[in-house]
């Protein structure tokens, strides 16, 4: 037997670390934030164990409790006092998102990015206004060209707000192009978009909707988010927003569309982020909490895979715990 080549030699303690290929650091991670308009008080979330909604006066505090463990950058979500068919608590001045951005930029330096979808403020549920006839379940669908205008207005008040990168994340065709065009034009030039480039209609939600409170009334999202059997149609997707002027490009979720990860890293010269989602997160606690994984170490694990995949931003809910282990 030719034992020549061993591998074994670059794996002893001491040069471990010098030859690993891939690291991760806090400053890779983007920690996700709800903030509640309709509570006083912080409201733990049963399927994301060590996650709550907090109200706006706490919205500060949550964030520095954040950077206190080396996470610099956050991702903010809402939930809205009320809601309606157009979800128009989304764009105004003295919105959830627009008051926790504002208070969050007086006082801390986090490096602040807001969500722009509308499926946390519509009354049904839906990333945008609806059909005709989707109601009585004859269209079960966003109006993808009337939701552009409502992505653009939202984009631009939380811009005025203070918000320093948007996030789309509703997989309306032409999103990017309409947010870059009103940022453009309201004299936001410099706001970078974030665009959930390749979303799929995915399983692994569930607790992000207990979280953000937007779960379909009806229906589901299959008609604009992408089939998970579908690797080809993420390029054609990241290509056009890229074409629109998407600055970083994500794909959500993370773990189950590693090659989609990849596949982005390889054919995109744009910084990729990639979304360790809710479902991914709790079923890592659940295993954990009946004894049968480590919970840290699984964690670590995850992101690192994520990261090696070719992700440069992973957007976690694990980013705290980790970054202390970092």
């Amino acid at each position: 037997m030719d034992l020549t080549q061993r591998p074994r030699r670059l794996r002893s303690d001491g040069i471990r670390p010098l030859v690993s290929e891939t690291t991760l650091d806090a400053s890779n991670l983007i920690a996700p934030v709800f903030v509640d308009a309709t509570t006083e008080t912080r409201q733990p979330i049963p399927s994301m164990p060590g996650h709550e909604r907090v109200p706006v006066a706490e919205a500060v505090d949550r964030v520095e409790e954040i950077r206190e463990t080396g996470v610099e950058a956050i991702i903010l979500f809402g939930v809205p006092e009320s809601k309606d068919a157009e979800g128009s608590r989304a764009w105004v001045e003295d919105g959830v998102v627009q008051r926790a951005t504002r208070g969050i930029t007086d006082a801390t330096d986090a490096y602040v990015i807001t969500d722009i979808c509308l499926c946390e403020y519509t009354d049904h549920g839906h990333c945008g206004a609806l059909e005709a006839g989707a109601r009585e379940g004859a269209i079960q669908t966003v109006d993808n060209d009337a939701t552009l205008s409502l992505l653009e207005r939202i984009a631009v008040s939380h811009a005025e707000a203070g918000a320093e990168m948007v996030a789309p994340s509703g997989m309306i065709d032409g999103m990017v192009g309409a947010i870059r065009e009103g940022l453009d034009d309201a004299g936001y030039e410099q706001v970078p978009i974030m665009s959930y480039a390749a979303k799929y209609e995915s399983a692994f939600y569930g607790p992000f909707r207990d979280a953000a409170d937007g779960a379909p009334a009806f229906g589901d999202r299959r008609h604009y988010q992408m089939d998970p059997a579908n690797a080809r149609e993420a390029s054609r997707e990241v290509a056009l927003d890229v074409e629109q002027g998407a600055d970083v490009l994500m794909v959500k979720p993370a773990l189950p569309y590693l090659d989609v990860v990849s596949r982005v890293r390889r054919e995109f010269d744009r910084p990729v982020a990639a979304y360790n989602v809710s479902g991914e997160y709790a079923m890592l606690h659940a295993a954990a909490e009946k004894g049968w994984l480590d919970l840290e170490a699984v964690a670590h694990e995850s992101l690192l895979s994520i990261k090696r995949a070719g992700a440069d931003l992973i957007l976690t809910y694990f980013a705290e715990d980790i970054a202390h282990r970092l």
